[in-house]
């Protein structure tokens, strides 16, 4: 039986949540180092030289950007297919892929949770609160509003669960942590399209994890997920003091 791979990066990131979905639903043992963005050490900084995560490691193997992860994870585990079928459908779901991991990561994470969570929560800073209100009134909105028009009447994006559908989702599920909440009379689509993801088994597991350290202390995260019976490398890389990385 092969090793299990590492994902390092805390499983409140949409980036790290869309992997860890990933190695769920394909049946794939993982370890997790549960790190959160900017407290990577020097052996972090090599491993990932944007100071960015997620990183896998399968072996010898250490890839980063959660993209390139995924798109690896289903050339070598290619069942069942988490990319659709159809040429045409597969490119357009790694366009609405990259219009996550880019643009609502831009509006979304730095713009919203950044602000109001991460940026409170390890550099004891208060929010720009233009940049959260533009957020919210403008960028948010017509965000979804392009969404909204690419998606079918109901089910998911393409027919089957894809790699679209995991990331749009895993967005507005870190979202939520600062009580952002689709309008479903607006966005209908949506609205529909993330609860849908978020209750499929593998979602609700690591929503569960989730749940259980997004208010925790740093210090405190490692320890919980171990009593929660977590499977976790043997060490960590996140015991370096917040800093900010690259972006």
């Amino acid at each position: 039986m092969s090793e299990p791979v590492s994902v390092i990066g805390s499983p409140i990131s949409p980036y790290v949540r869309k992997v860890l979905a990933f190695l769920e639903l394909k049946g794939i043992a993982y370890r997790i180092d549960p790190i959160a963005p900017f407290v990577g050490n020097e052996a972090f900084t090599r491993l990932s030289p944007l100071r960015r995560i997620p990183v896998l490691i399968d072996g010898e193997l250490v890839l980063n950007d959660s993209s390139v992860i995924c798109q690896y994870l289903e050339e070598r585990h290619p069942a069942p297919a988490l990319y659709p079928a159809d040429l045409a459908d597969r490119a357009r779901a790694r366009w609405l892929e990259e219009y996550a991991d880019t643009h609502l990561g831009d509006v979304l994470i730095w713009k919203l949770f950044f602000q109001l969570g991460a940026r409170r929560f390890l550099f004891r800073e208060e929010a720009d609160e233009a940049v959260v209100r533009k957020a919210r009134e403008e960028e948010i909105p017509a965000a979804l509003d392009y969404l909204e028009a690419q998606l079918p009447s109901s089910g998911f994006a393409f027919g089957e669960l894809s790699i679209a559908d995991l990331t749009l989702a895993s967005f507005f599920r870190t979202a939520a942590f600062v009580k952002y909440a689709i309008d479903a009379t607006r966005w209908p689509r949506m609205a529909a399209l993330v609860a849908a993801v978020m209750a499929l088994p593998a979602m609700q597991k690591l929503a569960a994890i989730e749940d259980r350290i997004v208010r925790l202390p740093l210090a405190e995260q490692r320890p919980a997920l171990a009593a929660m019976g977590v499977a976790l490398t043997e060490a960590t890389l996140g015991d370096a003091a917040p800093q900010r990385g690259f972006r």
